[in-house]
C-alpha cells in the first residue's frame, strides 16, 4: 500500500497546529531563556537590564551575584517580598501610586534600590492602608534574611542588609546571564 498521499493524513499534527520542535537548544538559547527568566520575575525591560548588568560588572566581588543582588533591592521587589502586595506586578502598582515611603519620604519609583537600614513604611492612609492589610491576609509569606517586617497597625519592614545569592528566591543561573551580557 505504501504512505499515505493526503498531506493532511501524513502530517504529526492536525492543520493549524504548530509541530513540536525536537533536538537539543543551543547554548545561546540557554544562556537567552535564562536571562530572559530573571527579566521577566523581576519585571525589567531590556534596557534596564543592561543598566543593571554594567553596575554590576563595574562593581566589587563576583559579578552574577552583584547582579542578583541589585535586582533584589528594587523597591517594587522588597514591598513583594514584604507581603505588602499579592504580585511584583501589584507591588509595581502600589510603589507607583504613592502607597509607600522609605526612611519618611513618599518614593514613587519601583525600579528605586533600597540600602542596608531603609525603612519601607505603607502610608498612613486609609486607602493605602486597606490595600496592604488585603495583602498581608490573604498572602502570609516568609520574609528573607535580609528583611524583617514590623508588626504594628502600620505595616512597614526594615532592610537589615543587602542580599546576597542564597536570598533570591528563584533558582537561577547567574553565569549562563554574564556569558550571554558579556558578549
Amino acid at each position: 500500500m505504501g504512505p499515505p498521499k493526503c498531506a493532511i493524513e501524513r502530517r504529526a499534527t492536525p492543520p493549524g497546529m504548530v509541530q513540536k520542535r525536537r533536538g537539543k537548544p543551543t547554548d545561546y538559547g540557554l544562556h537567552l531563556r535564562e536571562k530572559q527568566k530573571v527579566k521577566h520575575y523581576y519585571g525589567v525591560l531590556e534596557r534596564q537590564f543592561r543598566t543593571y548588568f554594567a553596575r554590576a560588572e563595574r562593581g566589587k566581588g563576583n559579578t552574577g551575584e552583584t547582579l542578583m543582588s541589585l535586582l533584589e533591592r528594587r523597591l517594587d521587589n522588597v514591598v513583594h517580598r514584604l507581603g505588602f502586595a499579592a504580585s511584583r506586578a501589584a507591588a509595581r502598582q502600589v510603589v507607583l501610586h504613592g502607597h509607600i515611603t522609605v526612611n519618611g519620604k513618599r518614593v514613587d519609583v519601583p525600579s528605586y534600590l533600597v540600602k542596608a537600614g531603609d525603612l519601607v513604611r505603607v502610608k498612613n492612609r486609609a486607602k493605602s492602608l486597606q490595600l496592604v492589610h488585603a495583602a498581608l491576609a490573604d498572602f502570609r509569606r516568609d520574609v528573607p534574611d535580609f528583611l524583617s517586617r514590623g508588626e504594628g497597625a502600620i505595616p512597614e519592614g526594615r532592610v537589615d542588609r543587602l542580599p546576597v545569592a542564597e536570598d533570591v528566591s528563584i533558582p537561577v543561573q547567574a553565569n549562563l546571564i554574564i556569558e550571554l551580557c558579556s558578549k
